[in-house]
């Protein structure tokens, strides 16, 4: 086989390096804040680059191992940097910005994505960590599967609708039963209502403390909660035990309270979403919802 001329062989290695050259630009050591980000993050075959997580990043367990930079919207520029992070990964959310420029100051590159609620944000979001991974082809097919799951349970959702009338849902995110706040029409709490083929009962945007009189005036069919600090049968005494209105709600009476991880609502739509939506429908139609309903995970 004859041999290529130096001249030749240059020229061809200055047009195609070596994959191994194109890998080293890519970001090695991670930190990533917002607990859905960081999952994909995991699913996209990224969890050996991370150094560090927020508080809010705990699926999959295996990144409770990790040394934590503390809460998304608390950041301090010295525990971070201690990590030596080529990149910080976050959405919007991620603060304060005087701490996200020191990072930029001292080399660290920061990644903010969008944690709107949607599935064309999702779709970018996913495009930009499968480029920063060099995992392009793996976030197209993860995204298209994610789609196709949406789809599944939308599917599903128009025939248990033609039994039973959407029921009227809130959404109460506290911290330990205190100060319970309503998700709002724009907030991921009202997607992942309106989703599962609830009627979402706010009007107002963002995230707002209801009065006792208004809860009653509400009188939610159900209710979601999400604390951030209990869980299972303590977080739901907790919620009546300080919302002591809420007991006078048809959720109450007919014990339809149905418990959220909070760690769904950070950082926009997650890889558990599908799965979630599935589990509140299965609240919201009891007597529609069967296996049929499930759908397949994320390959």
């Amino acid at each position: 086989m004859k041999c290529l001329s130096p001249a030749f062989a240059l020229v061809a290695s200055l047009l195609c390096p070596p994959l191994s050259a194109v890998a080293e630009t890519l970001p090695q050591r991670w930190v990533s804040a917002g607990g859905s980000l960081s999952e994909w993050v995991v699913l996209l075959g990224g969890e050996s680059k991370l150094v560090g997580v927020d508080s809010t990043s705990q699926h999959p367990a295996s990144l409770q191992a990790l040394p934590s930079i503390g809460y998304q919207r608390q950041l301090a520029a010295e525990g971070i940097l201690a990590l030596r992070p080529q990149l910080l990964v976050g959405s919007e959310e991620m603060g304060p910005p005087p701490v996200l420029a020191q990072l930029q100051a001292a080399g660290v590159k920061v990644e903010l994505l969008s944690a709107k609620p949607d599935l064309m944000t999702l779709e970018g979001n996913l495009q930009r960590m499968g480029a920063l991974l060099g995992q392009s082809r793996r976030a197209a097919e993860v995204f298209t599967s994610y789609r196709q799951r949406l789809q599944q349970h939308a599917d599903w959702l128009v025939q248990a609708q033609r039994k039973q009338a959407a029921p009227s849902v809130l959404l109460l995110l506290g911290h330990a039963g205190n100060s319970s706040l309503a998700g709002g029409q724009d907030t991921a709490a009202a997607w992942l209502i309106e989703r599962a083929g609830g009627r979402n009962l706010t009007s107002h945007s963002g995230y707002k403390a209801l009065s006792s009189e208004a809860l009653l005036a509400l009188d939610p069919e159900v209710v979601i909660f999400a604390d951030r600090q209990l869980v299972g049968a303590q977080a739901k005494q907790a919620l009546l035990q300080h919302n002591p209105a809420l007991a006078a709600t048809r959720a109450a009476r007919n014990d339809r309270l149905v418990a959220l991880d909070p760690t769904l609502l950070v950082g926009g739509l997650g890889p558990r979403i599908p799965d979630q939506l599935v589990a509140l429908a299965a609240a919201f139609y009891p007597v529609s919802h069967s296996v049929s309903a499930a759908v397949q995970p994320v390959p």
